[in-house]
């Protein structure tokens, strides 16, 4: 485990409205904001998405199985944002999709089209103590993911 403390700074409450593209919003919120490390929570209904639900099977790295919904589910999801190594802001949003009795859990990527309203709450995190630290995505060739990482080093992977 790597870790390291920080604080809690400002806190962005916003609506995104029908037809916009729910992860387009948010990179657009945190690069007009300096958004650096922040965690999510949102509420609301979307269509049209892709996500991903899993891995095909249990190997490193993994070949993702891809669903493409197009009619309107609920919408609970947690996520973060920090910033790649081109120091663009990254999206990872996790959701628990619904619509009748159905219900699907994943990983919404590329595209996500609201539905009526979501409603977003996000909370940036500030002073992550250590020298020069930072919270950000790093491409892990070796678990072929981008994941989480502090100080600009990538914790080792578990194979």
């Amino acid at each position: 485990m790597e870790y390291q403390a920080g604080c809690i700074g400002r806190i962005f409450v916003a609506r995104i409205d029908h037809g916009e593209d729910l992860l387009a919003e948010l990179e657009g919120l945190a690069k007009l904001e300096d958004i650096r490390q922040a965690f999510f929570i949102r509420i609301g209904a979307v269509k049209d998405m892709r996500l991903v639900t899993g891995p095909k099977r249990d190997i490193v790295p993994p070949d993702p199985i891809w669903s493409s919904i197009t009619d309107v589910q609920e919408i609970l999801g947690v996520g973060n944002i920090l910033r790649q190594d081109d120091d663009l802001p990254a999206i990872h949003l996790h959701a628990a999709l619904g619509r009748d009795a159905a219900t699907r859990v994943g990983c919404l990527r590329e595209r996500v089209s609201v539905y009526l309203t979501v409603e977003a709450f996000i909370i940036e995190m500030t002073d992550v103590t250590g020298a020069g630290t930072m919270v950000e995505r790093i491409r892990d060739g070796a678990l072929g993911i981008a994941r989480m990482s502090i100080s600009g080093r990538l914790p080792e992977t578990l194979m």
